[in-house]
């Protein structure tokens, strides 16, 4: 069992380096089947999610060669066939869905297990499987596994209402919806960076597809899309996870590969707190911040706070001064990281639908459990800003998501490190 150690306390410096985008990429790599060519990602990140996907492209057939240094991976999608995907791999990711619109835009079918990831509470894919029988695909069940199949040659373009909105199912219409026959709508679309990333690479493929950023996408279907090079974004979660960390525990640290346009409300909650930054425009200098004030959060869809960012924030507010709260409005059962923050002294507790916190928080080291990705990052932070041995366990949650965590917070001066028990 492997579990990261941390002696916290310790004041930080120094430059950090952001990774090509989680969310991003983890729909880019099933993208590429589409293209029936070779696609090439840059600042592709080191995370196990990414390590997940090569494994299921390969088992399909796909030819990759990857620089993990350089952030490079090579996908040759020309071999690859439609095959029912194996359940184990499947599971242990939630983005394997992206895979049911890549396959049935590129083959007119596909076999995939139920999504797994992180436990934040109902997710369900109605939102996917509605759009999916729109463009005129029947879905069954087989198994442990969500059976997709188009009804006729080709599917067929058409206008979609998403119930609610949902950054998944935006993404996996605007898959299937790239080579179907006609022009496909989708209303009340999801607007989130990672959106607009995908489409950029359908679009350097061949694809058409106008108005992502918007509430409103159009694709115009194209029956053969062809390779492209493609450069991922950079990852505004692990961004605002490390100005998180600068903030509590910063005498001066640079942020680099920054897109600040992507971290504006995020940006706009630390500058509440009273967060002194320099924005440049690749980069946000955090300086030395003290007497930082409490401030309430509601998580929104984007362009609004983040909901990812709701757990690795919270350390910080535990620093501040003053009483607050966080309502997540995305994930009901994103609070497990409540009670773990508590063992180590915090002020803090889940009242009906919304953590309430009291501060400052003289945080102490303690053996804490990682429950998902983003409590995992929290937990992080909090270790760094606690006094003594804080010992995470289950911390290959947090390893799906952060690129060479351990690296980029030794380079600030935390003192961490992974062992294996």
């Amino acid at each position: 069992m492997r579990k990261i150690v941390i002696n916290g306390g310790k004041r930080i410096s120094g430059k950090v380096t952001i990774s090509g985008a989680k969310n991003s990429v983890v729909a880019l790599i099933p993208a590429t089947i589409l293209a029936n060519d070779v696609v090439t990602l840059e600042g592709v990140p080191d995370i196990s999610d990414v390590n997940s996907l090569v494994e299921i492209m390969e088992i399909m057939g796909a030819e990759i060669e990857r620089d993990v240094a350089a952030g490079l991976l090579v996908i040759d999608t020309r071999k690859v066939v439609s095959k029912p995907l194996p359940y184990g791999k499947i599971n242990s990711l939630r983005a394997s869905y992206y895979f049911n619109g890549a396959l049935l835009g590129r083959f007119g079918k596909a076999t995939v297990g139920l999504p797994g990831g992180c436990d934040l509470g109902p997710r369900p894919i109605d939102l996917h499987i509605k759009a999916f029988e729109a463009l005129g695909a029947e879905m069954s069940y087989l198994e442990e596994a969500m059976h997709l199949e188009r009804k006729s040659e080709i599917l067929h373009g058409t206008t979609i209402y998403m119930d609610m909105v949902s950054v998944g199912a935006t993404i996996n219409t605007m898959l299937a919806a790239s080579t179907a026959d006609g022009l496909t709508i989708i209303e009340n679309a999801a607007r989130e960076p990672e959106i607009i990333d995908v489409a950029t690479l359908l679009n350097n493929m061949g694809a058409k597809v106008r108005g992502a950023g918007t509430d409103v996408i159009r694709i115009q279907g194209t029956r053969e899309l062809h390779g492209a090079r493609h450069t991922v974004i950079p990852d505004r979660i692990e961004a605002g996870t490390y100005l998180a960390l600068a903030a509590a525990l910063g005498d001066g640290v640079v942020v680099e590969n920054v897109i600040y346009e992507h971290l504006e409300s995020f940006i706009a909650k630390l500058e509440e707190m009273g967060v002194r930054m320099i924005v440049r425009e690749d980069s946000i200098e955090v300086l030395k911040s003290e007497n930082l004030r409490a401030v309430n959060i509601k998580t929104v869809p984007y362009p609004g706070f983040a909901t990812d960012l709701q757990q690795p924030i919270t350390p910080l507010l535990l620093a501040s001064k003053g009483r607050g709260w966080v309502m997540d409005t995305i994930y009901e059962k994103r609070v497990n990281h409540v009670p773990e923050l508590a063992r180590m002294g915090a002020r803090i507790s889940v009242v009906d639908d919304r953590i309430v916190y009291e501060a400052p928080n003289a945080l102490t080291g303690a053996c804490v459990k990682a429950t998902d990705l983003r409590a995992g990052a929290g937990l992080v932070l909090a270790g760094a800003i606690a006094t003594g041995k804080t010992t995470i366990s289950n911390i290959e949650f947090i390893l799906r998501g952060y690129d060479s965590i351990i690296e980029k917070m030794t380079s600030l001066g935390v003192d961490i490190k992974l062992i294996d028990e």
